[in-house]
């Protein structure tokens, strides 16, 4: 993918189709094949639809309706300069399974999408019938491991770099280098040197250079963190000790250096449905993209067994 700023050159083709629906008052892209129960894969930072590549294809091939969406102000969705609190942001992933007409989904989350697979899954219960979370920890648990654990905290310390204001220039200027080295830092050791992660720290740092899209994807974490001290964010935190009641699956990494495992591990505390946690050794941040052919085969598992 040739590194420049325009959302028509991530509508990549493949054994998808790309279209538009309208959800929660936004337009949202989604990448889509096959039939059957509906899958809704969910990127994380600084990732888009294209990270589900290997998934989609698989789901599809597998009997089911593989749909990856490119999240609000993201990819080629509509980037508005508000809504990105995670009230809102649950309620684009509900809108979007409703305007694809499905009661219901089972739904995978990477990073951020695993985040909002948590918050969707607790807020909105009868919308998510199953939810599989890839490198992302229980809210609760990612809240408790930065003021409690300094190792959490070093690993994600551009959070705080994040807050300052106009950073997002620093994301995009050099065509994306920042994007580029983080994904690389994130890699695992034995997937960080290999062409496919340069291939795909490259689209990514091209798809951050997306008009607007820097300033929204920073803007998740500047309510996450303008949150710790605000009453959203309280509620947020009582909300989220709600038991999730729905079969969850949660895979990570043990060479994650952006959620730790240690932070990771323990998420039964706040479930009431089966639970399945699966740590694949040497893989880092992105286990769907190092470890395809194993994440897809635990994931289908988990899924037929529905």
């Amino acid at each position: 993918m040739k590194a420049q700023a325009d959302a028509q050159t991530l509508l990549v083709t493949g054994p998808w189709t790309h279209r538009f629906i309208n959800a929660n008052g936004n337009r949202f892209h989604i990448a889509e094949c096959g039939v059957g129960r509906l899958v809704l894969f969910l990127h994380g930072f600084p990732d888009f639809w294209w990270t589900w590549r290997e998934q989609l294809s698989a789901f599809a091939g597998a009997g089911y309706r593989a749909v990856a969406m490119d999240l609000r102000g993201y990819g080629a969705s509509d980037k508005p300069p508000r809504g990105y609190d995670v009230y809102t942001l649950a309620s684009d992933i509900t809108g979007v399974i409703r305007a694809l007409g499905e009661r219901s989904a089972l739904v995978v989350g990477h990073d951020w999408g695993g985040a909002l697979g948590w918050a969707a899954a607790t807020f909105h219960p009868r919308f998510i019938r199953r939810l599989a979370v890839i490198g992302a920890a229980h809210p609760l648990l990612l809240r408790r491991a930065m003021l409690h654990d300094r190792r959490q905290r070093a690993a994600l310390r551009h959070i705080w770099t994040f807050q300052l204001p106009r950073y997002e220039h620093v994301l995009t200027r050099n065509d994306g280098a920042y994007i580029a080295d983080l994904v690389h830092r994130w890699a695992g050791p034995d997937w960080r040197d290999t062409p496919e992660c340069h291939a795909h720290a490259s689209a990514c740092a091209s798809a951050m250079r997306i008009d607007h899209v820097a300033f929204c994807a920073l803007e998740y974490y500047r309510w996450a963190a303008r949150s710790l001290t605000r009453q959203s964010g309280w509620r947020f935190a009582s909300m989220m000790t709600t038991p999730i009641e729905q079969a969850v699956l949660q895979l990570h990494g043990s060479a994650d250096s952006c959620v730790l495992p240690t932070t990771a591990s323990g998420a039964q505390q706040y479930l009431g449905g089966a639970y399945d946690y699966r740590q694949l050794d040497g893989v880092g941040h992105f286990p769907h993209l190092q470890a395809p052919q194993t994440v897809n085969e635990i994931l289908l598992n988990w899924a037929d067994a529905n």
